[in-house]
């Protein structure tokens, strides 16, 4: 059975999608802070980013990956904060794309697709998550984007080399979503290959699969230094206003 013909057995009964949450790094540039743990309006940053998924009718089973540190602290949230979805935890690896396959090699054999997202974004929303469900559900693979706003160099020794047109640059968000045995395909040969991975969709783009962009949104920023956890919490201070 080739790649269309799964799809269109999925579009026919409806895909369920398994979202894997990446909290294993060390935020080297967090001067200290634990940006996981961090406290934004009144919470942990990750009980934000569980929240959106816990709450999305397009997720059906959550997995955190993260620190072997933060396993029995976050397994205590995930308790307290009632997040039903959440059904394992586990160790991350040496390299992002290690803790994605520990993630994966977790995934409900029920699931058609994989949302693989960061547990620094905490602002993520219903209708990002859900338009890049519905987008890989249709092809396979997706990822919310949103157009660059400044001009970009190519920089090379303190060198202006060239630049690129802004029109076709993109920046790219998560979650991005996957058909699940098509990505576990994708991660081995990456892995296997040692390839040097920036993000999920470079594994699948490396393995020749197209992914398709959807609408991201500008706050559904990636918390990393001190200044993004000051700004995602002003913006969630306004959602809670409004």
């Amino acid at each position: 059975m080739g790649v269309s013909d799964v799809l269109r057995k999925i579009s026919s009964r409806g895909a369920r999608c398994s979202a894997v949450i990446v909290a294993a790094g060390n935020a080297k540039r967090m001067q200290g802070t634990d940006k996981i743990m961090a406290d934004i309006c009144g919470e942990p940053l990750i009980v934000h980013t569980l929240r959106a998924f816990e709450q999305s009718e397009d997720i059906q089973e959550i997995i955190v990956v993260t620190r072997e540190d933060l396993l029995e602290p976050l397994s205590t949230l995930c308790v307290e904060k009632q997040f039903k979805k959440v059904t394992k935890l586990c160790k991350g690896g040496e390299t992002r794309a290690e803790s994605v396959q520990a993630g994966l090699d977790l995934v409900s054999k029920k699931s058609d697709l994989v949302a693989i997202h960061d547990g620094a974004r905490p602002l993520v929303t219903g209708k990002v998550i859900h338009d890049a469900v519905r987008k890989a559900e249709k092809f396979g693979a997706a990822a919310p984007a949103v157009p660059v706003k400044d001009t970009i160099k190519v920089v090379h020794g303190g060198i202006v080399e060239s630049t690129p047109d802004r029109s076709a640059l993109y920046a790219i968000q998560t979650p991005q979503v996957f058909k699940v045995s098509l990505y576990r395909a994708a991660l081995e040969r990456a892995i296997g290959s040692k390839e040097t991975l920036t993000d999920d969709c470079s594994a699948a783009e490396n393995y020749g699969v197209h992914v398709i962009i959807t609408q991201g949104s500008d706050e559904n920023l990636k918390v990393t230094t001190p200044t993004d956890l000051i700004l995602a919490e002003a913006l969630l201070s306004t959602r809670s206003a409004e």
